[in-house]
C-alpha cells in the first residue's frame, strides 16, 4: 500500500506537470506556491484523521498535490528567470531547503515516539500553513517588472543616451537560446535528459520509500540508527548541492551527471548487500553526494539548453517521462521484496538500470541554438 500510494502520487505529479508548467509560465510561481502550501498543510491535517485505506490514499494524494504545486517546479522557474551566469549554483542553493528539511528527521522520529503519528501529522500541517503560506508571498517570477535584471546586472546607457540592456545580461542572453516547448520536444536532448532523470529517480524513489524498512526490518538496526543514516545522507546531500552547483557552472554538466548516476548505482548496491553498518554509512555518503550534485543540474541543463521563457512548460512536459522512474522504483523494490522476502533483488535491478541510465546523459548533447523574435511563445 505504501509503494502504491507513493507511485500514485508521482503519477499525479507527472500528469499534472505540463499544465502546471504552463500555468507557472503564464501566471507566475507565487500563485501556485501559495495554493500548494494550503493544500499541502490541509492534507497533513486530514491525514491525521484517516481510518481506512481509501482515506489514506485520498489524503496522501492531497499531500502529494500540494507539495507538487508548491515545490520543485515553480521554485525552479523563478530561480531560472533570476539567474543565468551562475544558474547551477543558484539552483543548488535553493535546493538545499529540501535537504535541510531532511535534517528534521530525528525531530519527526521523536514526535512519532512521544506524540504518535496522528498528532505528528496534524502539527506538521499546522507548521506548513503558518510558515509556508507567508513565505510564498516573497516569491517573484521575473526580475524585470521590479526594475532588476538577471544576475543583478545594472542598466547601462545605450549609445543614444537611453537606458539599454546591461552588457552582462546581453552576453548571458546571447548564450541562451529560448526554445518553445514544441521546439524543445523535437530535439533528442529533451528526451535523453528526461530518460536520464527518470533513471536516477528509480534509485531516489526506492530509497525514499523502502530504505528505513530495509535498514530496520531486514538488516536489524534500530529506528534511531535509521534516522541517523537519513540525517547523515542529508548532510552529504547539502555538501553535494553546494559543490555541485559550483562545479556545474564551470565544468561539463553532462559528465558530472553521468558520474552521479554511477555513484547512485554503487550506493544502492552497498545498501542492498550491506553486511555491516559501515556499508550503510558508505551508501549514505555516496547516495547523498550523488543526489545533491545531480539534482539541481537537471534543471540547470534544461535551462541552459532551452532557455528560461518556456522553462516551466518544458520541465512539466518532461515530468511525464521522469514520473516513470518515481513510480517504478518503489514498485519494483516493494513487489520483489514481498515475493522474495528481501530487498536485495529489487535494489540490484534498480542499481543496474541507474548505471545504464548514465548513458542518456552522455548522449544528451546541446541542441542547435535557435534564437528568434518569435521564440518567446510557448
Amino acid at each position: 500500500m505504501l509503494s502504491a500510494a507513493f507511485s500514485m502520487a508521482r503519477a499525479e505529479s507527472g500528469f499534472l506537470g505540463p499544465l502546471q508548467g504552463w500555468v507557472t509560465d503564464r501566471f507566475g510561481p507565487r500563485v501556485l506556491i501559495r495554493v500548494g502550501m494550503v493544500v499541502f498543510g490541509l492534507g497533513f491535517i486530514l491525514f491525521s484523521q484517516i481510518n481506512s485505506p481509501l482515506a489514506f490514499f485520498l489524503t496522501y494524494f492531497l499531500i502529494a498535490l500540494g507539495s507538487s504545486l508548491g515545490g520543485y517546479l515553480p521554485i525552479g522557474v523563478a530561480v531560472v528567470a533570476w539567474f543565468r551566469r551562475r544558474r547551477a549554483l543558484a539552483l543548488s542553493l535553493s535546493a538545499t531547503g529540501m535537504a535541510v528539511g531532511g535534517l528534521l528527521t530525528p525531530l519527526v522520529v521523536l514526535a512519532l515516539t512521544r506524540l504518535g503519528w496522528r498528532w505528528t501529522a496534524f502539527l506538521s500541517g499546522v507548521v506548513i500553513l503558518l510558515v509556508g503560506v507567508p513565505l510564498a508571498q516573497l516569491v517573484r517570477h521575473r526580475p524585470e517588472p521590479y526594475g532588476y535584471r538577471p544576475d543583478g546586472d545594472s542598466e547601462a546607457p545605450s549609445p543614444g543616451g537611453a537606458p539599454g540592456r546591461p552588457a552582462g545580461a546581453r552576453l548571458a542572453r546571447a548564450a541562451e537560446a529560448d526554445f518553445t516547448a514544441r521546439e524543445a520536444m523535437r530535439t533528442p536532448a529533451f528526451w535523453y535528459i528526461a530518460l536520464g532523470h527518470g533513471a536516477a529517480l528509480l534509485v531516489v524513489s526506492a530509497v525514499l520509500v523502502h530504505m528505513v524498512v530495509h535498514v530496520t526490518e531486514r538488516l536489524g538496526y534500530s529506528l534511531g540508527q535509521a534516522a541517523t543514516v537519513i540525517a547523515f545522507m542529508t548532510v552529504m546531500q547539502v555538501i553535494g548541492q553546494v559543490g555541485g552547483g559550483w562545479a556545474g557552472d564551470r565544468f561539463n554538466q553532462r559528465a558530472i551527471a553521468s558520474g552521479c548516476m554511477v555513484a547512485h548505482a554503487v550506493a544502492l548496491l552497498l545498501l542492498a548487500w550491506a553486511a555491516a553498518f559501515w556499508m550503510v554509512v558508505a551508501f549514505a555518503v555516496l547516495h547523498g553526494l550523488a543526489w545533491g550534485i545531480r539534482g539541481p543540474l537537471m534543471s540547470a541543463i534544461r535551462a541552459d539548453y532551452f532557455g528560461s521563457t518556456a522553462f516551466g512548460t518544458i520541465t512539466g512536459t518532461s515530468s511525464m517521462i521522469v514520473m516513470l522512474g518515481m513510480m517504478g522504483g518503489p514498485l519494483i523494490a516493494g513487489i520483489l521484496a514481498d515475493r522474495t522476502g528481501s530487498y536485495e533483488p529489487g535494489f540490484t535491478i534498480l542499481a543496474a538500470l541507474a548505471g545504464l541510465g548514465s548513458l542518456f546523459f552522455v548522449l544528451a548533447r546541446r541542441p542547435r541554438r535557435r534564437v528568434s523574435e518569435t521564440s518567446d511563445s510557448v
